[in-house]
């Protein structure tokens, strides 16, 4: 059982901000405190105060060692698929630290989060009541065996291990544990709709030959770097996937890009390159090229491509709610010696970027003798006449 004295209690509040090194290098100085323990909760309420910042000011809530907070959702991913989830039943498979367990359950009359993990269900039976969520059940159970004889319930979540045996991340449906291809008929006999959040890194053509009845997938982006990536089964298969590509802002006055396509409309969708730039350069989010949405960019806004590979796109007028960021054209340049040094002499550091072009980002740099960062952007690429660019721009 988790006990934290009240000493140590007041230890963790009065030093919620310092750091965890320097505090369990100090150990012998506070021999009351369960210095293990303490570190442990610190260390959560950090991570916690930037990943569940509506837990920040909660102290009664308990965290997890390192590895278990690492892996679990941000908040504002949670708060996303519990938009998806309605009914009267959830069951959690894979309860892990709960936060996706407890924004998910508030869609829901009943829950039952399992967990095989002893620490964690205690954890979760802890900090369940305290966020007002009574109505979930605590199982320390193994999901897959709780699966086979649970009842049926409306809906279904788990998010699969994504780590193999030696520690290494996955990227195939096959090598996640459990795997919830063999399980995909025994989860559908025991629930109407079912959320399996999978890898960002998994070959999604891959998922959805393995994954029969698909109704939806929604690749989820924050601020532009992609994080989850979610497949919704149902009881019907349809004619057309529908893919949400999602990229959730926590910074400016936007909250969401959103754009939403299905593989046939992709395929069919007009597309223009071009031989030339206009004004402005747009690099889609990190969901909308995750998902391939390339032809289907072009077909929602009045943007050309610059080649079929280089995924990049210009137009001459701005477009304001393009969903990905938006760049301002200085000037171009082609990768000559003598064009370089006209063009870009004056810079000494720039943010680059490499599509469809025959150098790497490091060669770039050696070549032009640039360091990182800056308010000046380089995208080197290439247009469907088949000349190579290099694109001076700057963020607007």
């Amino acid at each position: 059982m988790i006990q934290i004295s009240p000493e140590t209690q007041l230890f963790i509040r009065e030093h919620s901000s310092d750091d965890v090194r320097a505090l369990a290098l100090q150990a012998k100085k506070y021999p009351d405190i369960n210095m293990p323990t303490a570190i442990t909760q610190i260390a959560g309420r950090q991570v916690a105060a930037e990943k569940i910042p509506s837990w920040r000011e909660i102290e009664e809530i308990w965290y997890p060692k390192h590895l278990s907070l690492e892996q679990c959702s941000s908040e504002i991913t949670a708060r996303y698929k519990a938009r998806l989830l309605q009914g009267d039943s959830l069951t959690d498979l894979t309860g892990g630290f709960g936060i996706d367990c407890s924004f998910l359950a508030t869609g829901f009359k009943f829950a039952t989060y399992v967990e095989r993990q002893e620490e964690l269900c205690e954890i979760a039976a802890h900090n369940f009541p305290i966020l007002n969520l009574n109505h979930i059940n605590v199982r320390n159970e193994d999901g897959v065996a709780y699966l086979q004889t649970m009842s049926p319930v409306d809906c279904i979540f788990l998010d699969p291990a994504r780590r193999n045996e030696h520690g290494g991340k996955t990227v195939a449906i096959s090598d996640c544990e459990p795997n919830v291809a063999e399980l995909e008929a025994l989860l559908l006999s025991k629930a109407n709709r079912v959320m399996i959040k999978l890898s960002p890194m998994l070959d999604l053509s891959l998922a959805l030959k393995e994954l029969k009845h698909t109704q939806e997938v929604h690749i989820l982006s924050v601020n532009n770097e992609c994080k989850e990536l979610l497949i919704l089964l149902g009881q019907t298969s349809p004619a057309e996937i529908t893919i949400h590509c999602v990229n959730l802002l926590t910074k400016g006055t936007q909250e969401e890009q959103h754009l939403v396509f299905t593989r046939e409309q992709e395929q069919c969708s007009q597309c223009t390159y071009t031989d030339s730039l206009g004004d402005y350069l747009y690099e889609p989010n990190a969901s909308l090229l995750k998902a391939g949405a390339f032809r289907s960019i072009a077909a929602a806004y009045p943007v050309r491509k610059l080649h079929p590979n280089s995924h990049l796109y210009t137009s001459d007028s701005f477009i304001e709610n393009f969903p990905g960021r938006i760049f301002r054209i200085v000037n171009q340049c082609s990768f000559n010696k003598k064009e370089v040094k006209e063009n870009l002499a004056d810079l000494k550091k720039a943010n680059v970027t490499v599509r469809n072009f025959p150098a790497t980002v490091a060669e770039l740099r050696k070549r032009l003798h640039l360091t990182e960062g800056g308010d000046t952007y380089l995208f080197a690429s290439t247009l469907n006449n088949g000349q190579k660019v290099i694109i001076r721009c700057e963020k607007v």
